[in-house]
């Protein structure tokens, strides 16, 4: 059986021996596919804020995000406000299993991207899990990274893990509000967590283990 592009674990949060990309300096450029087959760049949204969100279907904190409708509401939110909003699915769904799934869960985005066959943007953007956000600024320069909100507890299993995300603090609102109006991001960096990012060909000590606040009480 081919083995996935990238694996998932919900066990924590993944600590890999990775370049994070810098807050202040440009984000890392790349040319793609999309699930509809046409090319994308992120250099063609300069002049834009971008969100970029890591995504999988099937993941416990991304589905929480999208079952209570969270999700959708900041995609709709950003999108007022003429923020591009892309997803990469690590997992690498076919087209037509994404189509569906934007459906499914009326996302509100502007595109949803395709990695390559290496993980290049999951290994270029140092991802570690999904969700995790990317915020870029109108200069194409990297102004937020990190997780969605405050509420890493939301772990299955977790009395806490159908807490409502719309309660908790969105970093990524904050950062694109900020933007919008001239001001620095208040948080630009955070620790991300969710389902774990493991890429083929990682030595074991690159693996990780759940943080204090994952963990089952």
């Amino acid at each position: 059986m081919k083995r996935a592009t990238a694996l998932l674990s919900i066990l924590g949060l993944a600590f890999v021996v990775l370049a994070d990309p810098q807050i202040g300096q440009p984000a890392p450029n790349f040319t793609t596919g999309d699930i509809f087959g046409r090319t994308v760049s992120l250099d063609s949204y300069k002049g834009k804020i971008v969100v970029l969100e890591s995504y999988y279907k099937g993941c416990p904190f991304c589905e929480n995000h999208y079952q209570t409708g969270a999700m959708q509401e900041l995609q709709r939110e950003m999108h007022t406000n003429g923020v591009v909003w892309l997803i990469i699915n690590p997992e690498g769904h076919s087209p037509a299993m994404a189509k569906q799934d934007w459906l499914d869960k009326k996302m509100a985005l502007t595109d949803w991207i395709i990695d390559t066959g290496d993980s290049h943007i999951i290994r270029t953007y140092a991802m570690r899990t999904a969700p995790q956000a990317f915020v870029i600024n109108t200069n194409g320069v990297l102004a937020y990274q990190g997780a969605m909100d405050n509420l890493p507890q939301l772990y299955p299993g977790n009395e806490m893990f159908n807490a409502d995300p719309r309660q908790a603090r969105n970093y990524v609102r904050e950062a694109v509000l900020a933007l919008l109006a001239g001001r620095p991001v208040p948080v630009p960096e955070t620790k991300p967590y969710g389902c774990c990012l493991i890429y083929p060909g990682m030595p074991d000590a690159q693996l990780f283990q759940p943080p204090v606040n994952m963990r089952r009480r």
